[in-house]
């Protein structure tokens, strides 16, 4: 402490004022080096202040979504900032001046947003001579920007081939026979992406059975039935609104698609 004496007519008065507490306070206020007039003296400032900081990406998922965030940072800012992407710690760490470091860590935090999310409600109706004779309803959640699938009914093998060891000439029984599995029943595959005035919805719908067997070569292999709809459209949130309608051939029904979009968050 310094002590300064103040004089005020007769009356002498002693104050205490800690210079060196504030002269330390102004010392360490680090300059925008930004605002400097050449590029050297920016780049000495820089040096001079440099400081590094780790910034935790929290709504990030994926390794693109944390790159497209250093890609975009590193072409909005100076090129000579040393920025890095942690992807095992989900992070980014930079070196520079605090100034720059506090506009870098600002705009990192408004493109880590968290997705927004939604259920997709789909119903298919089946309709004979104007009838419903059958709905189903299929919901599931699906974030911003990602692609999400729902399958439901059942997996049915398929000869695709067949094959002889060395021994089948002696063991008929050693031939192997090859398959393949085909989803059979319901599947669901959308991609919703935000819009100012509801969702941009790519979606796939297609219902599938069995019908009787063809004998091909030997080998029965079962007929798949087969219903598909897919399209991309504009949908208003909380509205349904019909994908598709689908005449079944030989016979007088219909197949209705439709979707409902609600968000969550």
């Amino acid at each position: 402490m310094t002590p300064i004496r103040l004089t005020l007519g007769s009356f002498c008065l002693l104050a205490l004022i800690p210079l060196g507490l504030t002269a330390h306070a102004q010392s360490t206020d680090a300059p925008d080096c930004s605002k400097l007039p050449t590029h050297t003296e920016e780049a000495d400032c820089t040096h001079a202040h440099s400081e590094t900081k780790t910034i935790y990406l929290e709504n990030v998922t994926t390794p693109l979504e944390a790159n497209e965030i250093l890609v975009a940072t590193r072409n909005m800012f100076d090129p000579a900032l040393k920025i890095y992407l942690i992807a095992s710690r989900n992070a980014v760490s930079l070196s520079s001046y605090p100034a720059e470091i506090a506009r870098v860590e600002a705009f990192i935090h408004r493109l880590d947003q968290p997705r927004k999310t939604y259920r997709l409600t789909y119903t298919v109706a089946t309709m004979d001579d104007g009838k419903n004779i059958g709905t189903q309803h299929f919901s599931f959640v699906a974030v911003d920007g990602q692609r999400a699938t729902m399958k439901e009914g059942d997996k049915v093998p398929v000869v695709t081939g067949s094959y002889s060891t060395g021994a089948a000439v002696s063991d008929p029984g050693a031939a192997q026979t090859q398959f393949t599995y085909l989803d059979v029943g319901m599947n669901f595959d959308a991609t919703v992406s935000s819009l100012a005035n509801g969702v941009s919805l790519q979606s796939k719908v297609e219902q599938s059975s069995i019908g009787p067997t063809n004998t091909i070569a030997g080998v029965a292999e079962p007929v798949v039935r087969q219903s598909v709809v897919q399209v991309s459209s504009v949908v208003p949130l909380g509205k349904p609104l019909m994908l598709g309608s689908i005449d079944i051939p030989n016979s007088t029904r219909r197949l209705d698609v439709d979707v409902m979009v609600e968000q969550l968050k």
